[in-house]
């Protein structure tokens, strides 16, 4: 496996990454993963790696071969080359000394798929792509620096190299017209939607607020995972400045890391309806979702169809109503929607967010039902045992005629 995230990573593509290749280990197979050093969702390379040049490692019966790479504070399409282009050259310089069977890349990271493809190619060994993200809708959609000079360089790169892959995942089906519009034949594409990685909550919720210091009669709106540009967060800092002239208490709670985490706390600054969490650990994330009374999902209005937010498998986990503030014709969007498990509002409107939230909280039952229906629709579409063999029926298939 190619992958940039990886564990210690536990938000983002990282605990994907790290799930499928425990499975595959488990299962009997030699798994090896060339990973970046770990830095996400902070951009910071996590304390026991700094300073290091290679390294390998045994995680969960993997060995993992880690090869150092620019770690860029602030996104702009510059900087995110420069990323990609160590990646690459390290890459490059110092593959795993292995001859894999089968070679199985993570995408958005242009550079692992090209590291993916030049394994799988020097081995005579077929190649799977697995997209998480589409790195040129991503630089023209998202709002980073430069990103339309980059857009058409990223999607050029990219269509290269998924019409080279054997076989291509996409983790939802929103994205599949864009693939084939790059050139790769529908009969190569196929739908492997993510699962939920976090176990359900099992603390006492009450416990929970009253330890992070939410009060019983406020309404808590919660969004936990990266702060980056696409997400569009300056949104609930709006929101919340909004909240603090009405009667009613809302409190909304940023939890997470990111690049553009010291932006928003410069904008919320003075903020009495605002507050931030630093990441929460594996065992107690599930616990503060819960304890949330709304779950929020934020994208600019510019993002389409370039990414679904892995925060929505483990919201879904939580029995809590999602609001998603996006764009509807978006891939987010549908899936909220086909859960029923919350409502979606139009992207960068802070009024019709704090308005959605009001109404959530004016009708407890009706917030409770649509809570209801994400463990439901969780069980019956995202548990890791089904997603897990949907990813190993790609290898099969990739596999199949060697």
């Amino acid at each position: 496996m190619v992958s940039t995230n990886y564990a210690p990573e536990h938000t983002g593509i990282g605990p994907y990454s790290t799930q499928i290749a425990e499975h595959l280990a488990a299962s009997g197979a030699d798994t090896h993963v060339l990973a970046g050093m770990p830095h996400y969702p902070a951009w910071r390379v996590a304390e026991g790696y700094r300073g290091r040049w290679r390294m390998r490692e045994r995680r969960g019966g993997v060995t993992v071969h880690r090869r150092r790479h620019t770690v860029p504070p602030r996104q702009t399409a510059l900087r995110r080359a420069v990323f990609e282009a160590g990646i690459l050259a390290h890459g490059l310089v110092a593959p795993p000394p292995v001859r894999p069977d089968v070679v199985l890349s993570q995408m958005p990271s242009l550079a692992g798929g090209v590291l993916g493809g030049r394994l799988a190619r020097r081995a005579g060994a077929p190649h799977v792509v697995v997209v998480q993200d589409l790195m040129g809708a991503a630089a023209a959609q998202s709002g980073i620096q430069g990103g339309g000079r980059a857009a058409a360089v990223a999607g050029a790169l990219e269509a290269r190299i998924l019409r080279g892959a054997d076989v291509v995942g996409v983790v939802h089906e929103s994205f599949v017209d864009r693939v084939m519009a790059m050139g790769v034949p529908r009969a190569r594409v196929h739908v492997v939607p993510n699962w939920t990685h976090v176990k359900g909550p099992s603390g006492d919720r009450a416990e929970t607020r009253a330890r992070l210091g939410w009060q019983p009669d406020e309404t808590v709106v919660l969004h936990a995972g990266n702060m980056g540009l696409k997400q569009g967060l300056e949104v609930l800092v709006e929101a919340a400045r909004l909240a603090e002239q009405e009667a009613a208490p809302v409190r909304f709670v940023l939890m997470g890391d990111g690049n553009q985490r010291a932006h928003l706390q410069q904008l919320a600054a003075g903020s009495s309806a605002l507050t931030f969490l630093p990441p929460a650990g594996a065992e107690e994330f599930p616990e503060v979702l819960a304890a949330a009374d709304v779950l929020a999902v934020t994208q600019k209005a510019s993002v389409l169809d370039m990414s679904l937010p892995s925060k929505l498998t483990s919201y879904f986990m939580t029995g809590r109503p999602v609001i998603a503030s996006v764009a509807a014709e978006g891939g987010t969007a549908q899936e909220v929607l086909r859960a029923g498990a919350g409502t979606v509002i139009a992207p960068e409107d802070p009024k019709a967010l704090l308005a959605e939230v009001r109404a959530l909280a004016a009708d407890p039952e009706g917030a409770a039902r649509l809570g209801a229906r994400g463990p439901q629709y969780v069980e019956q579409r995202l548990s890791s045992r089904a997603g897990l063999e949907r990813i190993t029926a790609l290898l099969r298939l990739a596999t199949a005629g060697r």
